[in-house]
């Protein structure tokens, strides 16, 4: 992995194939490796002929992990995302996102929108608007000192998932509350960039993907079949929908 720096941060990055740029931001708890390396995105999109750059956000996979929780605001991790795309001297990009990925990707739409192309918004539908849940059962499943005592399910999930990617648990519970700030409607429609968004029928999280595309003057939205929030992320019609909408809106 490469790697640069922005605001006092080492962050990781995988820069893969040629052609248009597409920035891949991944989802709480995961990393560039976890959400497009090992479910197949980077070769997926390198065969379709484009350079794939996947961020690790900060607290997240190489990058640097702080554990004070104001350092991670969707503001603050879009900065990072902006922050690469100039390191890297790329003027506009396709961008996606996958969940909390999926909310940073707004942010980046609203707060540099000279530097989006088009958005693909994966596992987070009107969540985005509406919240996606109380996340402070998960802050405290991944502060518990035994795994074993964790009964809350989400929180379960989300604590085994760190504890298979030997994560920093302490980043991740200051990361989980503050990242989740919702946008308004009015902001969402803000976003006027073609705009895709994909959920899992099966996901709990994410809320109604055609709720969120209506609210922006260009979304459309996808159900990925019979996928959760977690196998939703490698689904092949999620794929394929992608690789098509981004051929339909080229740089």
């Amino acid at each position: 992995m490469k790697h640069f720096e922005n605001d006092g941060l080492k962050l990781a990055y995988v820069d893969e194939g040629s052609g248009e740029p597409i920035l891949l931001i991944h989802g709480f708890a995961s990393s560039s490796f976890y959400n497009w390396v090992q479910p197949g995105w980077i070769p997926t999109l390198t065969a379709a002929g484009y350079r794939a750059i996947a961020i690790d956000n900060r607290g997240h996979g190489a990058s640097d992990k702080p554990h004070d929780k104001a350092l991670y605001t969707p503001t603050l991790m879009a900065g990072d995302a902006a922050a690469l795309l100039r390191h890297l001297d790329i003027g506009k990009a396709h961008v996606m996102g996958y969940s909390m990925g999926a909310r940073i990707t707004a942010f980046l739409a609203l707060n540099h929108p000279e530097m989006v192309h088009d958005v693909i918004f994966g596992g987070l539908g009107i969540g985005m608007v509406e919240g996606a849940g109380d996340w402070t059962p998960i802050a405290e499943a991944l502060m518990a000192e035994d795994a074993e005592s964790v009964t809350h399910p989400r929180g379960k999930m989300f604590r085994n998932f760190a504890d298979k990617t030997k994560s920093d648990r302490i980043a991740l519970a200051a990361c989980v509350i503050t990242s989740k700030e919702e946008i308004s409607a009015e902001n969402m429609g803000r976003i006027t960039q073609p705009a895709l968004v994909a959920v899992g029928t099966r996901d709990d999280i994410g809320g109604s993907p055609q709720r969120l595309a209506a609210l922006m003057p260009n979304g459309q939205a996808l159900d990925i079949p019979n996928r959760d929030h977690m196998l939703a992320v490698g689904d092949k019609v999620f794929k394929q929908a992608a690789v098509d909408f981004l051929k339909q809106h080229p740089l």
